[in-house]
């Protein structure tokens, strides 16, 4: 028996006991003193808890806390909670420890036979990213970057930071305002502003090398950051009309900043306009890959000459 598994069925052992004692957990379940006392010394972590009774008839038992209520969970909402976490299992999220041990405790909670229904789904029911070889519901392996943890807790207390990451093999800071931390392709990234050169930013969480809050004296009010940011204009230099197809494309991949809108009531033509930096190498190669995955149903009225040149390049034509 796995020691996950021996864990949650201790639990469950425990949490239909007023009172138990160690030597019953040795001999319900076969295993030595020592691997016994890992084992509730685990499960409290795991956070239920347990009160040790000293005395020679002494053991534990499972304090009831009269003040919080009990959460009970339908079937149904057991079931959409384990989806969720295969759904986004492999997407690189925050709190993966977390993750672990709220599975943990959720699996110590319900019924053998919801057990067995889980691990059903966990079979027939694949996502992005799963191993179909090793679908294994505990298997969260997508550890993030690890600066991204250390990221959302100070931002949680304060969103002007100092960050410092690397580009082209040299360290650079900047002070910032953070105005959202979103994923896209896989990739975490930072939009901000930056308070030295009053201008909006996106720095990929993967070059990040440190993360600390703000000196006072960088900070501006957020009152102040919106105003600045509302009198930098977009300067949109690549527009398209996206047909049918190329609609469909965009639907199933678009990069983040980028709406369309639609010229007809079907939804079947639309005016899709976008600022591309084409200083940045590898938004132009980004961009690049996008324009060939939408494909040849659409029209480019607009279209920067670096764009232009890294299509011709890419395909050896190019057709305006």
């Amino acid at each position: 028996m796995k020691k996950v598994e021996r864990i949650n069925i201790i639990m469950r052992y425990i949490n239909n006991r007023a009172h138990f004692t160690l030597t019953e957990i040795m001999r319900e379940f076969n295993i030595s003193r020592s691997t016994a006392q890992r084992d509730i010394r685990e499960i409290e972590a795991l956070g239920m808890p347990l009160v040790a009774e000293v005395g020679r008839e002494g053991g534990y038992s499972v304090m009831r806390n009269s003040i919080l209520p009990v959460v009970r969970f339908t079937d149904n909402e057991v079931k959409a909670l384990f989806i969720a976490f295969m759904a986004t299992r492999n997407g690189q999220l925050p709190y993966l420890k977390s993750r672990q041990s709220l599975t943990e405790k959720l699996l110590g909670l319900i019924s053998e036979n919801q057990q067995e229904e889980l691990v059903l789904l966990n079979q027939i029911l694949l996502f992005e990213g799963t191993h179909p070889g090793n679908p294994d519901l505990l298997d969260l392996s997508d550890l993030p970057h690890p600066m991204l943890d250390k990221l959302i807790r100070l931002l949680l207390a304060d969103r002007y930071l100092l960050i410092t990451c690397q580009e082209e093999q040299t360290n650079r800071s900047y002070s910032v305002y953070l105005l959202r931390l979103y994923q896209e392709k896989s990739l975490w990234l930072i939009e901000c502003f930056d308070l030295d050169e009053s201008r909006k930013r996106i720095i990929p969480v993967d070059q990040l090398t440190d993360v600390l809050p703000s000196p006072e004296t960088k900070r501006l009010s957020t009152k102040k950051i919106q105003e600045k940011l509302s009198k930098q204009q977009v300067k949109n230099n690549l527009v398209l009309e996206l047909g049918p197809r190329a609609i469909a494309q965009y639907r199933k991949y678009h990069p983040f900043r980028v709406a369309l809108s639609y010229t007809n009531p079907y939804q079947t033509t639309a005016i899709l306009k976008m600022e591309v930096e084409v200083n940045r190498t590898e938004e132009l190669k980004e961009v690049t890959n996008w324009l060939l995955f939408l494909g040849d149903d659409l029209t480019m009225k607009e279209v920067p000459e670096e764009v232009r040149a890294e299509l011709q390049a890419r395909t050896g034509q190019f057709h305006p």
